[in-house]
């Protein structure tokens, strides 16, 4: 049999070797991708029982599946792609078969295996079985129901088979995210000051992006705008003078609404050069719970903060705190030239226990303090799925511990995880409330993004509590509404007041706004309340040429102080077509209309959006950009 299987493998390996040309063989392979090299994966998927139908030479959804099914079952980081590691291990003699072949083949199964079996609801599963365990008992164990074998395995295992996968997702989903109504059209004449703090959290792209790629519905919910719109680069004005940041304004007629208009309000911030950044003082706050066994949680976790570690100098410290049933102090104050003793700590981390975050949250501000930088930068970075189910656990009492905690200086920067147990409201409740940012990590590339390529903007401030507030000149505009930035709006009078929180932005961040107006005179009936007693401006000859509005920009420096008032007006000559800059971040704004079912989203469609994306010249070659219409193609086949 085995002899049969070598002779195969070496058949492939030739067939491979003679259909793909030189250098194909280290691309990646994805869904939309075709030839012989895909049907050669198909192939061999077939044979390990992971693929059931016939090779196509299509890298299609259900080849997707299996190659998803494939890498969990491996150890592989999950992705659905054929890269250069699932092809090693793909065409190895040590790949392990689809579940279903083990069993028939009479392989002995570890509990994992057995509950991973259950879940993905293999057929002709024996009634009782001998299992294997780590510590090298066995036991026969009856099973007549899922619920019955999580009760009587050992605490780990049954922990790491809750959150076992099938075909790449979880058969029971807990994913939490806080319900928010989108804005709506104000009147200028009632309202006539908008208001909110900068935000340059990205984790809501991120997700939204993995779960498209996984054949997964979007929660509407896990979709924010801005989050969105602030994953990509724009060519925005960079800073001048004194100013931390650049500002561009834009305004052109709407795409998904003829009577209305698009405004868009971006902002570059300064870049700090590696020469010029201050001396770091991280704390590394891992949760190593049961509920982040796998390649896509605690594996991935540790790759990223490797990742951070190369690009940091070797004068900062880095301390590593860990937390499950307890905590644990495994570095403290280590110098980052110390890498051996670092990457080794990290590397060693295992998952198993309840997830006590309280408690590591504590010992992580603790150890922020003792080896704190004064002028520096001390940050906890803190990576989990959010999944807390000991001691406190409730987002209101997080959120008030890390508000108390921040009063030190140190700011608290968030990598979720995970999926199936997900809980994205914590997490961005702990970023926004530890004065910190929030990124979601589903693939080491994305790791790479946030810690390595981009790891100034995510650590080194060049602004701090920023707020924006937009006065709308009522003989121009009758009525707006800010897309997006549900969480951050604020008073109008809380602008001016330094108590009163904005948001941080960091070396080389942008911030990316954008409203809906409705001109003055248009016959679009916004839903904007206004009082009979309110004097509603009419458009007027001298109007034509007045300020559409003024732009007020509130920050303080990243030491702190009095914050600084900065003004910038926009002509009444100002209307103009669609910008580059607005055409792709209205492509963003249209595709995320659309997946919330906004009822703002007017003539939005996946279609419009594509070709929205697809008229932009700067989408060629930059990646991300180039991802994003691959998603849009994507939903645009559903």
């Amino acid at each position: 049999m085995k002899y049969r299987q070598f002779l195969s493998l070496l058949l492939i390996a030739a067939m491979l070797a003679a259909a793909v040309p030189s250098g194909l063989a280290e691309t990646i392979l994805k869904r939309g991708d075709s030839g012989e090299e895909v049907r050669a994966v198909q192939e061999r998927l077939r044979e390990l029982h992971y693929l059931s139908h016939d090779p196509t030479g299509t890298f299609d959804e259900t080849t997707e599946q299996a190659v998803l099914e494939f890498q969990e079952r491996n150890d592989l980081l999950a992705t659905g792609m054929v890269d250069s590691k699932t092809r090693e291990v793909l065409f190895s003699e040590e790949a392990e078969p689809a579940l279903t072949k083990a069993v028939d083949e009479g392989q002995s199964l570890t509990v994992k295996d057995m509950i991973e079996r259950l879940l993905t609801g293999v057929s002709g599963a024996p009634s009782e079985m001998d299992m294997e365990v780590e510590d090298g008992y066995a036991a026969p164990m009856a099973f007549e129901s899922v619920s019955a074998a999580s009760a009587s395995m050992p605490a780990v295992s049954a922990a790491n088979a809750m959150y076992a996968r099938s075909a790449g997702e979880r058969q029971w989903n807990t994913n939490e995210y806080t319900y928010f109504h989108e804005n709506g059209f104000q009147s200028v004449s009632v309202n006539p000051l908008s208001t909110f703090a900068a935000d340059v959290d990205t984790a809501s792209y991120a997700q939204v992006r993995s779960m498209i790629l996984a054949g997964q519905e979007v929660p509407p919910d896990a979709v924010r705008v801005e989050e969105m719109l602030n994953y990509f680069h724009y060519d925005y004005e960079g800073p001048k003078g004194d100013s931390p940041f650049g500002v561009s304004m834009a305004l052109a007629p709407c795409p998904w609404n003829e009577e209305t208009l698009l405004l868009q309000v971006g902002l570059q911030a300064k870049e700090v050069m590696a020469e010029e950044r201050p001396p770091h003082n991280l704390v590394f706050l891992i949760d190593v719970s049961g509920s982040m066994f796998g390649s896509d949680r605690l594996d991935l976790v540790k790759r990223a903060f490797l990742l951070l570690l190369d690009v940091l100098s070797p004068e900062d410290r880095v301390s590593l705190v860990t937390y499950a049933s307890r905590d644990e102090v495994v570095l403290a104050g280590v110098p980052a030239a110390d890498k051996v003793r670092i990457s080794s700590a990290i590397q060693a981390l295992e998952a198993g226990g309840s997830t006590n975050s309280a408690a590591g949250i504590k010992t992580a501000y603790q150890l922020a303090e003792k080896y704190a930088v004064p002028g520096g930068v001390n940050r906890i970075i803190m990576a989990t799925d959010g999944d807390f189910n000991v001691g406190m656990t409730s987002e209101g009492d997080l959120a008030r511990l890390v508000m108390e905690k921040k009063l030190g200086g140190t700011r608290l920067t968030m990598l979720g995880v995970g999926y199936g147990n997900y809980k994205d409201n914590k997490l961005e409740a702990l970023a926004d409330y530890g004065d910190g940012n929030y990124y979601y990590l589903d693939t080491v590339f994305e790791a790479r993004r946030a810690l390595a390529t981009e790891a100034g903007g995510t650590f080194v401030e060049v602004a701090r509590d920023v707020k924006l507030q937009l006065d709308f000149n009522p003989s121009k505009v009758s009525a707006y509404r800010l897309i997006g930035y549900e969480d951050r709006v604020m008073d109008a009078r809380d602008f001016a007041d330094d108590t009163k929180d904005g948001g941080e932005i960091g070396s080389g961040h942008r911030v990316t706004a954008l409203y809906e107006i409705v001109p003055a005179g248009s016959s679009f009936q916004a839903d904007a309340p206004v009082s009979k007693y309110q004097a509603t401006a009419e458009p007027t000859e001298d109007a034509e040429n007045a300020e559409w509005l003024t732009l007020n920009i509130r920050y303080k420096k990243p030491e702190g102080g009095a914050s600084t008032l900065e003004t910038w007006p926009l002509s009444g000559d100002a209307l103009q077509e669609l910008p580059e800059n607005m055409r792709f971040a209205a492509s963003v704004a249209e595709a995320a209309m659309v997946l919330r079912d906004s009822e703002y989203k007017g003539t939005s469609t996946f279609d419009s959006a594509l070709s929205l994306a697809r008229s932009c010249p700067s989408v060629t070659g930059d990646a991300f950009k180039e991802e994003f219409v691959y998603l849009l193609t994507l939903l645009q086949r559903r």
